[in-house]
């Protein structure tokens, strides 16, 4: 199984293809486009490793963009015992949900690529259903 490990802001992943992640929030980017990393560390299967010095130069990794989002609120609270002070804040921190679709070598062969999603039909759901 091959995988590669890209960097994205400022945090390195190990992707494979098919999988899906959550990063760090892609800027100017809609649900359902294709994002292309072509900051790639490493990448290789069980055999092979091809190690970047710092980046693999050509190598490259695509995906789709699922959606943008935010996190589960993370509470801030503080207090200072005895001196009635307190301070509640919370924060909730944006991310993008992506998934993997190909990862490429730097001679631009495919490495490995994601089986393709079928979204079955609204009136085949509906006649399977009537059926049972």
């Amino acid at each position: 199984m091959s995988f590669a490990i890209i960097q994205t802001g400022g945090k390195q992943y190990k992707v494979k293809s098919g999988e899906i992640l959550k990063i760090e929030r892609l800027s100017d980017s809609k649900p359902e486009t294709k994002i292309e990393f072509k900051e790639i560390l490493a990448y290789g299967d069980d055999k092979v490793i091809e190690v970047g010095t710092p980046i693999v130069q050509g190598a490259k990794v695509e995906a789709n963009l699922i959606k943008n989002s935010k996190n589960r609120t993370v509470l801030i609270f503080k207090k200072r015992r005895r001196q009635n002070s307190r301070r509640k804040n919370g924060h909730r921190q944006e991310y993008s949900k992506i998934r993997i679709n190909k990862i490429f070598s730097k001679d631009g062969k495919i490495l490995s690529e994601a089986e393709k999603i079928s979204k079955p039909k609204k009136k085949e759901v509906a006649k399977k259903e009537l059926n049972k």
